[in-house]
């Protein structure tokens, strides 16, 4: 396939959603009683129900979709492929990155696991499969990459369903960079010339609490007034940062995602998002990945909901839903196609159950259960398989809490290491490995893999996960400059083989992480036994998941 070739082409048929429309424009238009008219992917119109159709489109019958129409949900930060796993229960507080990968139970329940997926033929197809598919039915529709490499050096991302912020093959969805290399990592005058090549770069910047973490921040400065900041930077976390600091961001233009249950998980606090509001930046969100951090992007709204609420950061729910739709666009330089529903921006959009009340606070009550459909480019992707089928897009059956759902997998764009798998066939060889971790391990150390890297097998051309967090691979999620003459984290912890036994001595049988909320009987559960999450938050989630 030609490089060249955008993974979601322009193309599909006439049609048309009827239901109450929330366009998500700068004036937060709601159409009650609204019609979304689509063509070859993208949006035609956005009219009231009883308003005449579009010219070309008067044979075309809208479908009542039964619910309230939003912009697909676009996702900043998550590292994808650990999303198989399920949430740790994070054994201490922690002030700094560099703290929580070298603790021993990380290394059994979160790297090890991944040490034995990554390199595997077989088991790496399903991982991204399976974390694909549990970001669509949480409504993303739109995420960070997956990466893979090879055991001969190449690099490249995976083209997939979700759209991919950092490679989309398309001019009018520009790349973003979520990696830089080593040299560039290590020099802030270098840094900040790559800064000003791209439109959109998201890297980690300042996680935890301590100085040396905003240390990562201040090391960007240069000489007494110039700053490695530029509106291209979105900082991931910005935890440690004080409101002068977001006055720097802030006067350069730059953006902050936000990842508040992450955040909170490990260190017992997130950024001071208020400060960073007041500063004037840009904010989108971020679940992280599933080990310490929400399910879904719909679930890392609630709690950026309940951390709003609580320090009385956003007057209206609205401003949520704007930081996974129209900022989010913004941030990415993708405004011009993508964030809101109107003409003629891509048809990237989800549909909620119920068409009263209030749609913000609605959809921040919603689970996977409440989605009735989802759709990329005008394609259909995840919904009631009866409106699938109206649409001309059935798919593989699946329940969700309980209720009846379809998705559909079909892509003529498909990546060839996924192509026809089923999330059914996905699930089960997850499940098959991770009870059989330490078995699968073992083989894996009786032909030497013991490390974990772009050298992990010689031989014909073979792709694993690029996991960036466990290994150094050449390139770096954030850039680490000289802060007091030392070099600013985190460091990646030791090579597997110098950390102590061997895995298949340490790995136990573990579960997949179930697909949704709706379907995993423990994880509020294991929230509520969080030890640093502060108070509000557990009965918070449990009030804002339905029953």
């Amino acid at each position: 396939m030609p490089a060249s070739t955008p993974i979601d082409p322009l193309e599909g048929p006439k049609q048309a959603l009827a239901g109450r429309v929330v366009t998500m424009r700068d004036d937060y238009e709601v159409v009650d009683k609204g019609v979304v008219w689509m063509e070859e992917g993208a949006i035609v119109a956005v009219n009231a129900k009883d308003d005449p159709a579009p010219a070309g489109f008067e044979d075309v019958e809208p479908v009542a979709i039964g619910g309230t129409l939003f912009p697909g949900l676009i996702e900043l930060h998550n590292h994808l492929a650990y999303n198989a796993l399920r949430l740790w229960r994070v054994p201490k507080l922690f002030t700094n990155r560099d703290q929580w990968g070298r603790v021993d139970d990380y290394r059994k329940l979160i790297s090890g696991p991944m040490q034995v997926l990554g390199p595997s033929e077989t088991l790496m197809p399903a991982v991204v499969r399976y974390v694909e598919c549990k970001a669509l039915v949480g409504g993303t529709t739109t995420s960070q990459g997956i990466e893979l490499f090879s055991n001969q050096g190449a690099r490249r991302y995976y083209r997939g369903i979700v759209r991919n912020v950092e490679n989309t093959d398309d001019a009018d969805l520009p790349d973003a960079e979520a990696k830089i290399s080593d040299v560039v990592a290590s020099s802030a005058r270098r840094f900040l010339d790559r800064l000003r090549q791209r439109k959109c770069f998201i890297l980690h910047l300042s996680e935890g609490t301590d100085e040396a973490a905003r240390g990562h921040f201040l090391a960007l400065r240069i000489g007494r007034r110039r700053w490695a900041v530029t509106d291209s930077l979105a900082g991931i976390h910005c935890a440690a940062l004080k409101p002068q600091d977001f006055g720097v961001m802030g006067r350069q233009h730059a953006s902050m995602v936000w990842s508040p249950l992450s955040n909170l998980l490990l260190y017992g606090h997130t950024a001071m998002v208020g400060d960073a509001r007041d500063a004037g930046l840009r904010i989108g969100l971020g679940s992280d990945w599933s080990p310490t951090g929400s399910k879904n992007l719909l679930g890392e709204l609630k709690v950026a909901k309940l951390v709003s609420d609580a320090e009385n950061v956003f007057e209206h729910d609205r401003e949520l839903v704007a930081m996974v739709t129209r900022e989010a666009a913004r941030i990415l330089r993708w405004d011009e196609s993508l964030g809101t529903l109107e003409p003629p921006k891509r048809a990237d959009l989800i549909v909620v159950d119920g068409v009263t009340g209030d749609p913000y606070d609605a959809l921040l009550h919603a689970d996977e259960r409440s989605l009735r459909l989802v759709m990329i480019g005008g394609v259909p992707r995840f919904g009631v398989p009866g409106v699938l089928e109206r649409l001309g897009a059935p798919g593989e059956q699946v329940t969700i809490g309980g209720r009846r759902r379809a998705l559909n997998l079909k892509q003529e764009t498909a990546d060839p290491i996924v192509g026809k798998l089923s999330l059914g066939e996905a699930r089960d060889r997850l499940g098959d490995a991770l009870a059989n971790l330490k078995e699968l391990r073992r083989r894996q150390e009786e032909r030497g893999i013991t490390g974990f890297g772009a050298a992990f097998d010689a031989g014909p051309l073979r792709w694993a996960l690029a996991l960036d967090e466990l290994r150094p691979t050449g390139v770096e999620l954030r850039p680490r400059l000289r802060w007091r003459r030392r070099r600013t984290g985190p460091e990646l912890a030791p090579p597997v083989e110098a950390a102590g036994p061997p895995l298949s001595e340490i790995l136990e049988p573990l579960e997949v992480d179930p697909l949704t909320v709706a379907d995993d009987h423990d994880f509020l559960d294991t929230i509520d036994a969080e030890p640093n999450l502060p108070d509000y938050v557990a009965p918070g989630l449990r009030a804002l998941y339905p029953s």
